[in-house]
């Protein structure tokens, strides 16, 4: 097959790929934390320790991930580096996950049982995110053709992160809820979702080619010392990683659970509800998931990015206007929902920004150090949206504890085990439970919301700031890298 043949295949075989991956993602990270609230009694110790699990499980990860990315780097096999990390990942990571959503333990047990398991998680997805992240620069070094593949991959992740936002709330809490019970619904889900994850990744693992001239070298040597010395000598690598932290964290406070409960407080306990707001406040990103190649090539990113900025600020004080100004009606949800797509819309922007500017930090660290490190530097991107994620898991449980949230989502969850063990009825626990939140102070709505438009809006623009003054590696510069590369290519010939 042809060169532009296999880039047409590979352009269609690998976004599709990852569609089963973000299921499964968008289901263990943003999913978690609120099934564990609506189905298990907690007190507060226990909440913490499960806050302190995520993150350290997140600074484990700040050895694991570079390591793995070493690891791939020394793998040399007839199916190439990175496949066979592609396969031994997805299936342990959907027994993992199937596992997590499928037990009945309560109290300590299940806390001890939940450190198992996402450690587990962190070690099993880690072998996958990172070899498939990592293949995008071996299927090109020509600008356009990067952002092409960043850009449809996400596309295809924002597919199944997008489908698994919709469905997961719609299939698991309030009057949809399979099996008539919020615990018994998530054990399915995570099921059929994890059969979807492996099936989706045969894509890659079948349909993609990756560029394998560097398996003809010998492996390089697994070094912590390497791997350090890698990260901390390229210095748009350490700038961009910092500021791609930031926006992270805030990007994934909303999603991360804070939303979904912000919506049942106020609004009821219907996950159909809250599915609506993930909808209508994601539908806008998809604009760029399919345009932003074309965008990037009449707009420059700095440029782009303080336009983005602008209609994030918009859509976070149009959030915090309704919210603090009006009564908890309908025309209030739609209001903040459309604010959250503005701010995502712009959000989402800087993310793909982000994503292209950690991939081109390959090419500088070729020119100043000699090797490319593909699988290290890509290794950072799926350790940074973890550690991020981790980070958001210990302010949602901050502002649970300190907002008092736990002591209505206990009372839901003993109602939701109730009406697994068959002790209600389905329509006397959702009375119960609409009871139960009656009982919600404004105040604690309040700070919720604070917490979900003020924070995030705040770390955006000091992403901003710090991406503009301090990351050199614009368009220009990023030519002429490739520029000199391909002059010492032909040199050394």
């Amino acid at each position: 097959m042809d060169a532009d043949k296999q880039k047409k295949r590979n352009l269609i075989m690998f976004p599709l790929g990852t569609i089963g991956r973000d299921m499964v993602y968008n289901l263990f990270t943003n999913y978690m934390l609120t099934f564990i609230l609506f189905t298990r009694v907690l007190t507060s110790a226990q909440l913490g320790a499960i806050t302190a699990i995520m993150v350290a499980a997140r600074v484990f990860d700040a050895l694991n991930d570079p390591i793995m990315g070493n690891i791939i780097e020394r793998t040399r096999t007839r199916w190439g580096k990175f496949k066979p990390w592609l396969l031994i990942g997805i299936l342990s990571t959907s027994v993992v996950v199937y596992a997590a959503f499928n037990t009945k333990l309560q109290g300590w047990s299940f806390v001890w049982f939940f450190g198992f398991i996402y450690f587990m998680y962190s070690i099993t997805y880690t072998m996958n995110d990172i070899s498939y992240w990592g293949m995008i620069p071996a299927l090109s070094s020509d600008a356009n053709s990067r952002n092409q593949f960043t850009s449809r991959t996400t596309l295809f992740a924002g597919i199944g992160g997008t489908l698994a936002s919709i469905l997961i709330p719609i299939l698991t809490t309030g009057k949809g809820a399979i099996g008539g019970s919020t615990a018994t619904a998530y054990g399915i889900v995570a099921l059929v979702i994890c059969i979807l994850s492996p099936a989706f990744l045969c894509f890659t693992l079948f349909g993609v080619r990756e560029n394998r001239s560097d398996m003809a070298e010998p492996a390089p040597r697994i070094s912590l010392k390497m791997i350090a010395r890698t990260i901390a000598g390229n210095d748009q690598l350490l700038w961009i990683s910092l500021i791609f932290l930031i926006q992270q964290i805030g990007n994934g406070i909303i999603a991360g659970g804070m939303g979904s409960t912000y919506i049942y407080f106020e609004f009821g306990y219907q996950g159909g509800l809250y599915s609506l707001f993930t909808t209508i406040g994601m539908a806008a990103t998809a604009f760029l998931m399919i345009f932003y190649p074309a965008i990037s090539r009449k707009i420059h990113r700095k440029k782009l990015m303080g336009m983005m900025q602008i209609l994030s600020i918009g859509g976070y004080a149009m959030m915090l206007i309704a919210g603090l100004a009006l009564p908890s009606t309908m025309l209030k949800f739609y209001i903040i929902t459309i604010g959250y797509m503005l701010s995502s819309f712009g959000q989402y922007c800087f993310y793909l920004i982000m994503m292209i500017s950690i991939i081109n930090t390959v090419e500088y660290n070729e020119l100043e150090k000699g090797t490319r490190s593909e699988a290290i530097i890509a290794s950072l991107r799926p350790f940074l949206t973890k550690l991020g994620s981790a980070i958001i898991v210990a302010i949602t449980s901050a502002s649970y504890l300190i907002f008092g949230v736990t002591k209505f989502t206990n009372s839901i969850s003993e109602l939701e085990n109730e009406a697994a063990m068959g002790l209600v009825t389905e329509s006397d626990k959702l009375l119960s439970i609409e009871n139960v939140l009656s009982n919600v102070q404004n105040s604690q709505t309040i700070g919720l919301l604070l917490s979900m438009t003020v924070l995030p809006c705040a770390l955006m623009l000091i992403s901003y700031f710090l991406y503009i003054k301090h990351y050199k590696l614009d368009e220009e510069e990023y030519e002429r890298i490739c520029r000199e590369l391909e002059i010492r290519k032909a040199g050394a010939k």
